[in-house]
């Protein structure tokens, strides 16, 4: 099945818990590029977009993608689905996979499992997200242009507007849906691996520290198996992830 597939990153430098996040360094890059870095490993992605604000704060955001020779749209500050639509129409996107530019440890080989389950299966949306077994900071959704199109003419609510997919994963049977799930071995949805807090960002700096390798990614089930190793490490944001 022959799509033109396109990653979407939203990406704001505007962040109530943890601004300017995506421009925080671990090993000598900001979040964001390490997040491009690595996408740029995926086998099934055909160009990545960043999607962000047209306020004059996100500048650096664009000029990040320069730098980078990625595509950047500017679009809604408040309005992230209209971005996100917007982005699609414009790179002409077929299949959107939608990532966080809070997510610096995403795995590329999990974007291209969600890209391989919704080309096969021919759905219109796949996720890990729906019944969740991957932690925070790992989730993925790809959803096929006429979805997107659809939840964007006719949700206007202020959640659907933030968060864009919310009506999609309450009503998943509605449409010809797919799961992901994480392997049994490596299933911990209660855990916190992605950016918000400062703690998360002190966790998530002392994994790099670990296993990060500069031209490579870190692979999903070599962070759980350090910290399975090394449980006292999500004792470091461990009163943000008690929340849930």
């Amino acid at each position: 099945m022959t799509m033109n597939v396109i990653v979407v990153i939203q990406a704001r430098m505007e962040s109530q818990r943890l601004p300017g996040k995506i421009m925080m360094k671990i090993e000598g890059k900001p979040v964001l590029e390490h997040i491009i870095d690595f996408l740029n490993h995926s086998e099934f992605i055909d160009r990545i977009v960043i999607a962000t604000s047209n306020l004059n704060e996100d500048d650096i955001v664009e000029q990040l993608a320069l730098k980078l020779n990625i595509d950047c749209f500017r679009g809604d500050s408040a309005d992230v689905l209209k971005r996100y639509f917007e982005a699609a129409k414009l790179f002409q996107g077929e299949l959107i996979i939608r990532i966080t530019g809070d997510n610096p440890l995403i795995d590329p080989t999990i974007v291209d499992e969600i890209i391989k389950l919704c080309k096969e299966s021919k759905c219109e949306y796949a996720s890990n997200m729906i019944h969740q077994t991957f932690p925070l900071g790992y989730l993925v959704e790809a959803i096929t242009f006429p979805i997107l199109e659809e939840i964007y003419k006719t949700k206007k609510d202020n959640l659907n507007k933030e968060h864009i997919t919310p009506h999609l994963r309450e009503n998943y049977q509605k449409y010809n849906s797919k799961e992901l799930f994480a392997d049994p071995e490596f299933t911990y949805p209660t855990w916190r691996l992605t950016l918000d807090y400062q703690e998360d960002f002190e966790l998530i700096k002392k994994i790099y520290s670990k296993l990060y390798k500069p031209g490579s990614y870190i692979p999903y089930k070599s962070v759980i198996k350090l910290l399975k190793k090394e449980p006292e490490l999500l004792q470091i944001n461990e009163k943000h992830y008690l929340k849930k």
